[in-house]
């Protein structure tokens, strides 16, 4: 494992011992994003800033793990008091905590599965998501690439999910560098 996932788990990190399951693209992945969407705009009010579907279930054409991510944006993610308690009254659960990485915070949501993604405001790695899922949506020749990509590692056994995330990122360093040249260029 790369990365201490005790330190940064809420509870004990789940172990998958296995091969990862990537379903070809749904189309009811941007429908079950926008009720949650909903349910998260309304347990926070105005303090959900702003609030995206991300990653491989935001890119029509894309097989992905049937996990929905989703970006949240609010003021200081690192004041869990301003915004937990409302998103675990609405059904979500504090799952990680990294205080070291733009102060991320993740939430999970089950009916569908889906991972929250807790950042400030103008954070770095906002601009950094989106740039890659809108690449991702116009490129067709990186968007096949990391497809590729995915299938090769998901056929591979790994002890935790994060392991197989890991495994992608050079890969997802190379095509986030395209997309950020093209994103300055816009």
């Amino acid at each position: 494992m790369s990365r201490n996932l005790s330190a940064i788990t809420i509870g004990a990190p789940a172990p998958l011992n296995g091969k990862i399951h990537l379903a070809p693209y749904d189309r009811r992945w941007p429908e079950q994003f926008a009720t949650r969407a909903a349910r998260v705009c309304a347990a926070l009010g105005g303090l959900a800033l702003d609030v995206q579907h991300v990653g491989s279930t935001s890119v029509p054409g894309l097989s992905a793990k049937p996990v929905i991510d989703m970006l949240l944006a609010v003021a200081d993610s690192a004041d869990e008091a301003t915004y937990v308690p409302a998103l675990e009254a609405a059904g979500f659960g504090l799952r990680i905590r990294e205080p070291d990485w733009f102060e991320h915070r993740m939430l999970r949501g089950l009916d569908p599965q889906l991972n929250l993604h807790a950042f400030t405001l103008g954070c770095d790695e906002i601009h950094r998501m989106l740039a890659f899922r809108d690449h991702l949506r116009n490129d067709d020749g990186d968007r096949a690439h990391y497809e590729s990509t995915k299938h090769a590692l998901a056929s591979r056994d790994w002890e935790f999910i994060q392991d197989y995330a890991d495994a992608k990122t050079e890969v997802i360093v190379a095509i986030l560098k395209r997309a950020l040249a093209t994103s300055q260029s816009d």
